[in-house]
């Protein structure tokens, strides 16, 4: 699993986001209505809402946001309900792509998906077309230059959480676990208090696909920039080697 860290892209998307904040504080607002709603209010017996509460305060989202958000989706039984859906298609050159939405209209979002597909020359797959070309798992990446602590002791540390692999990069350290084990893993690095860059659930491709005609690579960040656009989108995974 290790040998391909992600940190610069990482980067990149951080500051994206740190230039549209309403963006990923929608996005995170969304997902703590759906944890609040399927497990409680209460972080303390609520793993995914302890997730998620982490991935808020690690974007910066301020606490009486994060209250506000847990409040009104315990105690509000009309206020909006999210579906989840994901959709599975092909990029330029074969690029595999995974979108994961959280929606309360799946008419709108299917067809905002394949308008985004369809603008960059790709299409939309039917379900599990190309999944199987991803793992899923916990993955926690680490800024070397923030983390204080010994790279040995950091990846004994993980591993004895129920870590399944630990790989040192040039600039980052980079944690993968089994999804059921990563909020384990991921509250134990916090507790050493060891600053995470990014700590989710995700999908890591098996293979990379390199798109070296300037065309593909215009119409693969067209994609990308109208799914980013997208509301209703929470993440969107792909294997095209940045």
């Amino acid at each position: 699993m290790s040998g391909h860290s992600k940190f610069a892209n990482i980067k990149h998307k951080k500051e994206k986001n740190d230039a549209a904040k309403g963006k990923i504080f929608t996005i995170i607002g969304r997902e703590i209505a759906v944890a609040v709603k399927e497990g409680g209010p209460d972080p303390a017996s609520n793993s995914k809402l302890r997730d998620i509460i982490a991935k808020a305060k690690s974007n910066n989202m301020p606490n009486d946001t994060i209250e506000r958000g847990i409040k009104k989706a315990a105690g509000d039984a009309d206020s909006v309900n999210y579906v989840s859906v994901s959709y599975e298609g092909y990029g330029p050159n074969g690029t595999a792509i995974i979108v994961d939405a959280l929606t309360d209209n799946k008419n709108r979002t299917a067809a905002n998906v394949r308008n985004a597909f369809t603008k960059g020359g790709g299409n939309v797959g039917t379900q599990g077309c190309v999944s199987f070309m991803f793992d899923k798992k916990g993955q926690i990446i680490i800024d070397k230059e923030e983390c204080e602590m010994d790279a040995d002791e950091l990846m004994m540390a993980a591993l004895d959480a129920g870590a399944e692999d630990f790989a040192e990069e040039e600039d980052s350290y980079e944690i993968i676990t089994a999804p059921d084990d990563f909020s384990a893993v991921r509250e134990a690095i916090e507790a050493l208090k060891v600053p995470m860059v990014e700590a989710d659930v995700t999908m890591i491709p098996q293979t990379w696909v390199e798109l070296s005609n300037e065309e593909d690579i215009k119409k693969m960040n067209r994609i990308l920039d109208l799914l980013d656009d997208d509301d209703d989108v929470q993440a969107v995974y792909h294997n095209w080697d940045e």
